[in-house]
């Protein structure tokens, strides 16, 4: 059977073991949501890489070069890295490379979706960011400067974005600095996916200005956890910046053209924060968490938009509310969790057809009575609403990959998102729709977990692609 993918499987992946021996085709297959890309589809994406598509802007020095391109059949821009031709001389590394940064997905970050290894060609392919870069708003901003309430907020998204990356095993960032911090079409700041990935063979690249490099960089030309937190101290003061913290002169730090805007005691707790991650000692800089624990509470205008804040035009609509939508996809729709849980009971196991009884020949062994008993006992606490009971037991039934079944997918789902493990349930939803590609209800599942998440674009082009699904299987 074929898998239909929706627009989301360009942006996010579901969780996969890349350390496995199996074939390199077989991991490919084992990623539905990263694909790997011919060299002839990413040269018509790029016009051949015609220099009129490289985007200057992403800091990349060359020979790495950044294009923008456009991917037949689809819609929207991707951001093609071209390494150099020395980089990545083993292809098996740079596939297990990429296939790993590509699972760590996150509304704070512009993320991998894809890549090509053909012959000496080493390319990565990551979400497009159309409103520029850190640099350009903060440096050589023509409209309006960043305001002070949109840096806290950069500032405090950078650290979520690192904070989250460190979470799933990926704490080294190669090369932080301006140039790496984009802005997606809601104005909203996001982390490029590209920093994650080594810059070069032996992972030593440092290109932006080496007076604002780690010193542990400069004594051993490695980068190391408590390197990125440096960095990120060094991102929005100005180029005097590390004088001023050492002087402990805070509020000489601010731009002429924020005043006004912030208070004192706010002017110099940031500054305070920028000096710790400014130690000379690694070991006395902070982690990643406490800088998002002492970023929050100072953001100011949370409830005004980014893109009001930057002075972006912004034409998104919201599609939901152009759509009829099934009553799943409405309770989806609206994050109604309890509603989701009442639709999923009544349904039942019925859309299982043709999947969940494939082994039915072997029911009477002991451990497909063992994995039955254990969905039996997820469906009784789900009925309970002990959603911590039954994600135990349904994992127990997934992981004996003796049977599957969208439906448990489906359930475990909806108890990832009531135990607000949203990451969790997007996943879970994805492998249902691989499973059933024809299923609307695990495009609907999607859109729940990603309105959750906050990616409420590709929310809601899901539900657009459930219900356009819905209607498709009611012609037939």
């Amino acid at each position: 059977m074929g898998v239909r993918c929706s627009k989301l499987s360009l942006c996010c992946c579901c969780p996969s073991n890349i350390n496995d021996s199996s074939t390199l085709e077989n991991e490919k297959e084992s990623l539905p949501g990263f694909i790997e890309y011919s060299l002839d589809q990413l040269k018509a994406a790029t016009s051949g890489f015609c220099t009129e598509n490289i985007v200057s802007e992403h800091g990349e020095k060359a020979p790495n070069v950044v294009y923008r391109g456009k991917l037949d059949g689809e819609d929207h821009l991707v951001a093609v890295k071209r390494f150099n031709r020395c980089a990545w001389p083993d292809p098996r590394q740079f596939l297990e490379e990429a296939k790993a940064v590509g699972q760590v997905i996150s509304e704070r970050l512009a993320n991998l979706i894809g890549c090509c290894c053909e012959g000496n060609e080493r390319l990565l392919v990551a979400e497009f960011m159309p409103n520029e870069t850190l640099s350009k708003h903060l440096f050589h901003w023509e409209n309006q400067h960043m305001k002070w309430a949109m840096r806290l907020r950069v500032a405090l998204f950078l650290a979520q974005a690192l904070e989250y990356c460190s979470c799933r095993g990926r704490a080294l960032y190669h090369d932080l600095n301006a140039y790496r911090i984009l802005f997606d079409q809601d104005g909203n700041p996001r982390l490029s996916s590209f920093g994650l990935m080594k810059n070069s063979r032996d992972g030593k690249s440092y290109s932006t200005n080496l007076a604002f490099a780690p010193p542990e960089y400069l004594r051993t030309g490695r980068v190391i956890p408590e390197s990125v937190v440096y960095s990120f101290g060094t991102l929005i003061p100005p180029s005097h910046a590390l004088d001023l913290i050492r002087g402990k002169n805070f509020l000489m730090l601010m731009d002429s053209c924020l005043e006004g805007q912030f208070s004192n005691d706010d002017g110099t707790e940031i500054g305070r924060l920028a000096s710790r991650c400014l130690q000379y000692e690694p070991r006395e800089r902070p982690n990643m968490k406490s800088l998002v624990t002492a970023l929050t509470p100072l953001l100011k205008e949370t409830e005004v938009p980014s893109h009001v804040l930057m002075g972006i035009s912004h034409e998104t609509t919201s599609l939901k509310h152009t759509m009829s939508l099934t009553p799943l996809g409405e309770a989806c729709s609206r994050m109604d969790l309890t509603a989701i849980h009442e639709i999923l009971e009544e349904i039942g196991y019925k859309d299982d057809e043709g999947t969940a009884n494939e082994l039915s020949f072997q029911m009477w062994t002991d451990k497909i009575q063992e994995t039955l008993n254990s969905k039996k006992s997820g469906d009784t606490a789900f009925r309970a609403k002990d959603f911590g009971i039954a994600i135990e037991c349904y994992t127990h039934f997934i992981d004996s990959e003796t049977m599957v079944s969208p439906t448990v997918l489906a359930r475990r789902c909806l108890c990832y998102m009531m135990n607000d493990m949203p990451q969790e349930a997007l996943g879970d939803a994805m492998q249902a729709q691989v499973i059933s590609p024809e299923w609307p209800a695990a495009f609907y599942l999607q859109a729940a977990a990603l309105f959750s998440l906050g990616m409420d674009n590709d929310a809601n082009e899901t539900l657009k692609d459930g219900t356009n699904l819905e209607a498709k299987n009611h012609r037939n």
